[in-house]
């Protein structure tokens, strides 16, 4: 050991408080295995209780953690550390943290400031104090046995515990002690404290101090639960963590009953019955199954399994049923409601996971082999109802056609204005891309620009009126599916004094008509949106009023408008696959006034075709009435003739 490593470790030795009865106050010293912490706690050694308590916590076997146990550094020695995980470390050292994966590394001070916000995004502090950047320094510590890492994370987390005491801040409730944010501490702190429990300078006294502010916090977390939403499942969640990983704990049964309680009365309140979680976001809906299995995992662990019916795990079942239905054949699904890109590796991944919990489920298994073995989903185009997705799909395979539409009830929390919203994937390629979210930065009252483009209606695709914000609020009208023609009909209150019919046609399993009907006393310009994915530079022809694109691998898309009344024009338009990173694309709407209360009307072509875009005509025929709600056109695609008839009030 160096003689300035060891002057480190004689000064935070030095600095470290006596051990009084009051250290143990939180310490159930009943339980099987502390008799001789409590001996030493009763004959007032408190210095030997602590380290007694410390010796027991080293050879404790019966605890086990979902994500990092006491015995990991086995494997972890074993294993190559990658270099970016390696800086992230030498990093942190130096109080040069990484809380986000959207921002980059910044330097917090010598004299570390955790109420330092290099950035107008509150997500980036809240990151800060969940404390999972943390990890780097118990993986590289795990793997190398240098006590520079456990040192640091020694000094850096009772830095923390003394600077950001409750009352500290005015703004505490929005940061440090969220009650969201503090049970993610608890989550990430039960993991570390295993991987850095082996290390010479995790002294006794740290351990106590270590356990009484975790104590507090879970405590807390269970005080201040938040009133609804995924924030309260993971809450709920990240108390059973705590619960399960210190039992040793007076109030640990507590905690764990609790986490219990409430994911059991959570699941039948926030996953409607096409088991879609009620935020209406595909990435949180994701989220949140692995939040109610890990639950299911960490009882099973504590053999409490029993605790959670029958029910519980039937609704998680269904819940994975609904991802199928609303992802692409590659795995991926659109971003609606502030999701972001997922992988079809990570998508394998949890398909994986939730197979072993389902393995009777021949669905779940054709989705996490890719195919190899279960069994294919029985049916094409699907509803999810409750939530308003939507999917109309001619196949499973790469060369399918798959357009999922969002139309549903309103939500709150991560759901953007955008009813009416469809994404088009044909052939492995996604057309007509969701934009995405960008940045979360309204958080807590910070307006920000880029956030409020993103969530805006008009970065979607589907109706305004007069570019403005419309409201979340469908009614299912119809939903068909047959050989020739699968047909949604939905009518949206989208503002005050204008609804928005929107009718999907799949005709023949090969190409989509849109029909746009605003109702109402509402008056003002009229904006049918389109988005186009970003890599490609597509043909506008004003005088056709279409758009098409130019790939060069015979995939292509063109949309047309088939009426006369109105006037093709470009828009400015991104979209943002992963946080603060975005891109601009080709994005244009179909416009026209609607100068009084008489309905206006929009029929849209969306056309599938290789290298030349079709020659499209429409032939109104003599039933055909959009104002009226009847739909009898024709149309003649490059000399074929197809007639539509439909009544679109039923």
């Amino acid at each position: 050991m160096s003689i300035a490593f060891a002057m480190l470790t004689a000064i935070a030795v030095a600095q470290e408080p006596l051990m009084t009865k009051e250290s143990f106050k939180n310490i159930n010293l009943d339980q099987p295995g502390l008799e001789k912490v409590k001996k030493s706690v009763a004959a007032a050694s408190y210095d030997l209780a602590a380290a007694e308590l410390l010796h027991y916590y080293r050879d404790r076997t019966s605890v086990r953690h979902l994500n990092f146990n006491s015995d990991d550094y086995i494997q972890l020695k074993r294993k190559k550390i990658d270099e970016t995980t390696k800086q992230l470390a030498e990093d942190i050292l130096l109080h040069k943290f990484k809380p986000h994966k959207g921002y980059p590394t910044y330097d917090y001070g010598k004299e570390i400031n955790w109420q330092y916000r290099p950035v107008k995004d509150q997500l980036l502090s809240t990151f800060l104090h969940r404390t999972a950047f943390w990890e780097n320094l118990g993986v590289v510590y795990s793997n190398t046995s240098d006590e520079r890492y456990a040192l640091e994370w020694f000094f850096q987390v009772s830095d923390y515990i003394k600077k950001n005491k409750q009352g500290t801040y005015s703004d505490e409730k929005d940061y440090g002690w969220k009650a969201f944010v503090v049970s993610f501490r608890l989550n990430h702190w039960s993991g570390l404290f295993n991987l850095f429990l082996r290390s010479p300078n995790f002294t006794p006294a740290f351990l106590m101090e270590f356990l009484n502010s975790y104590n507090e916090q879970a405590d807390y977390v269970m005080a201040n639960y938040t009133d609804i939403g995924n924030h309260r499942l993971y809450e709920a969640l990240h108390l059973m963590y705590a619960g399960s990983t210190f039992p040793e704990l007076k109030n640990a049964k507590s905690w764990r009953g609790s986490g219990i309680e409430v994911l059991n009365a959570e699941i039948e309140k926030q996953v409607l019955p096409d088991g879609i979680q009620f935020e209406l976001s595909p990435g949180y809906h994701i989220g949140t199954i692995k939040i109610f299995l890990d639950a299911l995992r960490i009882a099973q662990l504590a053999d409490i399994a029993s605790e959670f019916p029958e029910t519980y795990s039937r609704k998680v079942e269904k819940m994975v049923l609904a991802v199928g239905k609303y992802s692409f054949p590659n795995y991926e699904y659109p971003l609606f409601g502030n999701s972001f890109m997922t992988s079809k590796a990570q998508m394998l991944k949890n398909y994986k996971e939730w197979t072993t919990v389902f393995p009777d489920n021949k669905t779940i298994e054709y989705y996490a082999t890719d195919g190899a073995s279960g069994q294919k989903p029985n049916y094409l185009s699907s509803a999810l109802p409750n939530a308003g997705f939507y999917a109309f799909r001619d196949g499973w395979d790469m060369n399918a056609t798959v357009m999922q539409i969002k139309a549903g009830p309103p939500a709150s929390f991560h759901s953007h204005p955008d009813n009416g919203n469809f994404v088009l994937w044909i052939k492995g390629r996604n057309f007509t891309p969701d934009a995405g979210s960008f940045i979360y930065a309204n958080i807590g009252h910070h307006e920000n620009e880029k956030r409020d483009w993103y969530r805006s209606t008009k970065a979607h695709q589907t109706l305004t009126l007069n570019n403005k914000n419309m409201e979340n609020n469908a009614r299912l009208i119809n939903w068909e599916t047959s050989d020739k023609i699968d047909m949604l009909n939905y009518i949206n209150s989208s503002y005050n004094d204008l609804e928005h019919q929107r009718t999907f046609l799949f005709v023949d399993k090969n190409y989509f008509i849109i029909i746009d009907r605003a109702i109402g006393e509402g008056t003002g310009e009229l904006d049918i949106h389109f988005n186009l994915k970003e890599d490609n530079q597509p043909v506008v022809d004003n005088a056709k009023n279409r758009v098409y694109t130019t790939y060069t691998d015979d995939n292509n898309l063109l949309i047309q408008s088939l009426n006369t009344s109105v006037s093709l024009k470009l828009e400015k338009s991104f979209v943002s696959y992963e946080y603060q990173k975005e891109t601009a694309r080709t994005a244009f709407a179909f416009e026209q006034l609607k100068p009084d209360n008489r309905t206006k009307s929009f029929i849209t072509i969306i056309y599938p075709f290789a290298k030349q875009a079709p020659k499209i005509d429409l032939i109104e025929n003599k039933d055909h009435d959009l104002d009226k709600g009847f739909l009898d056109i024709s149309l003649v695609i490059n000399g074929l003739k197809t007639t539509l008839k439909k009544d679109l009030t039923q």
